[in-house]
């Protein structure tokens, strides 16, 4: 195998490939990036058998058609510390690949093709294309909840929903419920659900760099494939039943708090500074147009700020963790926000004013 390529046009695939590989492998071919060159074209993957990515990428001139795995982490590290403009020659000798570019001469220690898994091909049930744009709205208003290594295997993931007329994400760590929803049109009859882990869904929004550039999805029952442009992205599913999100949704709201989001975003931030490192607990008053957020912490510190709100009824102090409340303030877009609440003990819900595409649930804390 021999191929010559720019640096450029072999950095941007081999980034986003190498993320997926896993530097802490029990498979050292794991750790491995396989390079398969044929005609004009390198082909580059990356997989940690539950997570696969393959990028592809122009070459200079046609190749000595071969297939080879190189460790991913030096490859991707020679091609940043090279100049760039870099013209960039990789050549297989037996058990080494030879990486030439100018002056510089790497050799790299290689296992062969043949010993690198593959994700079995996904059986799709369900095919849908939509704009990226679309796609990476509904990651990133939803995925900051997901769970990051929960015992409930099936919240440590994103949950798509798919209907005839929308696509929607929901994630819940337990204490908080993110959800967003975009509008589809699919033949299908009956709603599709499917778990993306964590890691898939950081992964996959990475992808998403050309707003109006489709992204053709594929779920079936055990994966969910995407095909952006030069990449395709597979992903085997969590196995499990994800909870009944809107049972969750509590619908019986009587209290409602509009606010300046932006306002209400730096009193969360400047409060949260004297909050318990540990719990995060701020106190919420809530009265006649007004609203008074509080925050102590075990050294006898305290910190405490009003804000003008729109808000008539009875007066209620609510505790909440103030990093969930900053982190639906960083997602949002709308210039107002409005926040439901029954009483103390229940669960508020956040939303645009503008009547958004996303809604999120917080439960209180006790303070």
């Amino acid at each position: 195998m021999k191929f010559t390529i720019t640096r450029e046009a072999l950095l941007k695939p081999l980034q986003l490939v190498a993320g997926v590989v896993e530097r802490r492998q029990t498979l050292p071919v794991l750790s491995n990036v396989l390079l398969v060159a044929e005609g004009e074209q390198l082909s580059l993957t990356g997989t940690d058998l539950e997570v696969e990515m393959v990028g592809r990428a122009p070459l200079l001139e046609p190749a000595q058609s071969g297939e080879i795995t190189v460790p991913a982490k030096k490859l991707m590290d020679i091609c940043k510390s090279l100049p760039d403009q870099s013209t960039i020659e990789i050549t297989q000798e037996e058990h080494r690949v030879i990486v030439q570019a100018g002056r510089s001469r790497f050799m790299l220690s290689s296992l062969p093709a043949n010993e690198f898994p593959s994700i079995d091909d996904v059986d799709g049930q369900v095919h849908l294309s939509l704009p990226q744009a679309q796609l990476r709205r509904v990651i990133d208003r939803t995925a900051f909840a997901m769970a990051q290594q929960d015992v409930r295997y099936y919240l440590n993931g994103l949950l798509i929903e798919v209907k005839a007329d929308e696509l929607r994400a929901v994630a819940t760590d337990g204490h908080r419920l993110a959800t967003c929803g975009v509008p589809v049109e699919l033949e299908i009859e009956n709603k599709t659900q499917v778990i993306v882990p964590r890691k898939a869904v950081l992964e996959l929004a990475k992808l998403m760099t050309e707003p109006d550039a489709h992204v053709e999805l594929v779920l079936s029952n055990n994966h969910v494939r995407a095909q952006v442009g030069e990449y395709t992205f597979t992903s085997k599913l969590v196995d499990g039943k994800f909870p009944d999100y809107e049972r969750v949704i509590p619908r019986n709201g009587n209290k409602v708090l509009l606010a300046d989001r932006q306002a209400l975003r730096q009193v969360f931030a400047r409060t949260a500074i004297l909050s318990n490192e540990k719990y995060r607990g701020v106190r919420l008053l809530i009265e006649d147009n007004n609203l008074q957020v509080v925050a102590n912490n075990p050294e006898q510190e305290q910190a405490e700020e009003s804000l003008g709100v729109e808000y008539q009824g009875e007066q209620l102090e609510i505790g909440f963790n103030v990093s969930y409340l900053q982190d639906v303030m960083s997602v949002l877009s709308g210039e107002d926000i409005k926040m439901t609440l029954s009483d103390a003990n229940s669960s508020a819900v956040l939303e645009e004013v503008e009547g958004g595409d996303a809604l999120y649930v917080v439960m209180p804390m006790r303070l």
